[in-house]
């Protein structure tokens, strides 16, 4: 998949948010090494503590599948500065993706590109706890 078309589907996703809450729409795209793309939108609940973001869909769905290699991630959300993962999700890529990029998205096109290390320096990872 080229890097548009993983954008495209991020902005695709978004508008298969579930947000009625935040109003705030997420989409995501994430892609494996093989070129595979797993999907997600954020998904919102009237307990908050339920609600489950778009990066956390995608990689849970691929998780799910058996997928575990994943090289980058196309984030798009109703913000104008590119919309970046939470807290949450940034350690949740680094569970499973310490090195992958992560394109961000912003409604007003802009575009924001990084890997997940510049978001989550001196992260903690499973080596932490052998």
């Amino acid at each position: 998949m080229t890097r548009e078309e993983l954008k495209s589907t991020a902005l695709a996703m978004r508008q298969r948010s579930y947000s009625p809450y935040s109003r705030f729409r997420v989409g995501a795209a994430l892609e494996c090494s093989d070129g595979t793309v797993f999907t997600g939108c954020n998904i919102e609940n009237a307990a908050f503590g339920p609600t489950l973001c778009a990066e956390r869909t995608a990689v849970f769905k691929a998780i799910s599948e058996g997928r575990r290699d994943f090289v980058r991630i196309a984030v798009a959300g109703d913000s104008e500065p590119p919309c970046v993962p939470c807290g949450v999700c940034r350690q949740v890529l680094r569970e499973f993706a310490p090195d992958i990029e992560i394109i961000c998205l912003g409604s007003d096109g802009s575009e924001l590109t990084m890997t997940l290390n510049d978001l989550l320096p001196h992260s903690f990872g499973p080596e932490f706890l052998k």
